[in-house]
């Protein structure tokens, strides 16, 4: 792999969102240099003169089910609830993603470089998600961490998909007593466990031991706000303590409690029209009131409900209701990088950081004349604007 040299990069800065310029060095994947003048001479090195230009990190949508929802493929590209069954922990987003959705590339093109994907909302408990790069055809080798955590649901959408077979759960009651059994059973698996009395193992509870253990998040879709605490009282059942809340639309209503348990929201899709009775409170602002009450928040497009390219957008939109721009472009990067887990590699133009860098040809935040002109994944350059207009 060649290395590359970004010359003249205009980035801005983590802590006071002010522009400077500086040169750009990658290596192997990585971004090993960051200096005011950098010169590097060797036959293997591929330099690229920025003139300027915005240099941001890659774009992270932390909630998607891209791959796993394939565009103008029809029924047969839907793979994101196994509804035959209600609680489904064991599924597995890495079986189900097809890197050959023609989202990716749009993904791409609007600068997003990584996102999660995993299971739909149908299912109480869903199966397990995933984080990975945007470019490549080999899913396996695009995976930064699998699994990113174990996907349940409240709410609307497991009500209504099991409620209308006569089979549990019917009500939110049923979708809570059905998560609990789980992780009760589970608990009773891990003592056998430990005790020596497992003689065969069990998939299910096998895909939430970890969770359990500490060692993966539980994320849960949830928009009313009693969704919300239902989810945090579970998880202070079963002392989870890695819960994040998907969606969130009624957030805001309960930030204070959100602050106190300190529970991060993975907020959105807030493009989506009101088609629930769970989004009538939607409101464009509520990214302002959650950031501005000290609750950790990134913002997602939930693709394809809303489609990946309109990630930028989102962020603008928020904007315009009153964040703050910094607080915006975090949102999408670093904050949205953290929420995954991946803080320490991506979502950030550092040294030692994936070099998953974009380059756009104005004010990142103007989504009507800035374009993404370079966008880069693991050091390599996938895609190019040719025409700034």
């Amino acid at each position: 792999m060649k290395s590359i040299l970004l010359k003249n990069c205009l980035l801005i800065e983590d802590s006071k969102g002010t522009t400077i310029k500086k040169d750009i060095l990658v290596k192997d994947g990585k971004i090993t240099d960051i200096d005011n003048v950098i010169n590097y001479e060797a036959e293997d090195i591929e330099v690229f003169d920025i003139k300027e230009n915005y240099v941001l990190p890659g774009f992270v949508d932390c909630h998607t089910h891209i791959g796993i929802i394939e565009e103008a493929t029809g029924k047969l590209g839907i793979d994101n609830n196994e509804t035959s069954n209600p609680i489904t922990p064991h599924l597995r987003a890495l079986d189900g993603i097809n890197p050959l959705d023609i989202a990716f590339r749009d993904a791409i093109v609007s600068g997003v470089t990584t996102v999660m994907s995993g299971p739909g909302s149908n299912n109480p408990v869903g199966g397990q998600n995933i984080v990975l790069k945007t470019h490549g055809n080999i899913i396996d080798r695009m995976v930064i961490k699998n699994p990113s955590g174990l996907k349940i649901a409240f709410g609307e959408d497991p009500m209504s998909t099991y409620g209308q077979k006569d089979k549990c759960p019917v009500t939110r009651m049923g979708v809570a007593s059905l998560i609990r059994e789980l992780f009760m059973r589970t608990e009773d698996y891990i003592q056998r466990k430990e005790a020596g009395k497992i003689t065969e193992r069990d998939a299910k509870l096998e895909a939430v031991v970890p969770l359990l253990r500490g060692e993966m998040i539980l994320r849960a879709h949830a928009h009313r706000a009693d969704d919300i605490v239902t989810a945090i009282r579970i998880a202070d059942e079963f002392n989870i303590k890695k819960l994040v809340i998907e969606h969130g639309t009624e957030a805001h209503l309960v930030k204070e409690y959100l602050k106190e348990k300190n529970v991060p929201i993975a907020f959105g899709p807030m493009l989506t029209p009101r088609i629930k009775m769970e989004l009538r409170k939607r409101n464009y602002g509520s990214a302002v009131d959650l950031v501005e009450s000290g609750v950790k928040i990134a913002l997602m497009t939930d693709h394809p409900y809303n489609s990946i390219d309109q990630l930028r957008a989102v962020a603008a939109l928020a904007v315009s209701e009153g964040l703050k721009r910094l607080d915006a472009i975090k949102c999408i990067t670093i904050s949205a990088a953290e929420l995954l887990e991946c803080g320490d590699r991506l979502g950030k133009i550092e040294k030692g950081y994936d070099a998953d860098i974009i380059v756009l040809n104005g004010d990142p935040l103007d989504v009507v004349n800035t374009k993404v002109i370079m966008t880069i994944i693991n050091g390599e350059v996938v895609h190019r604007r040719e025409t700034h207009s």
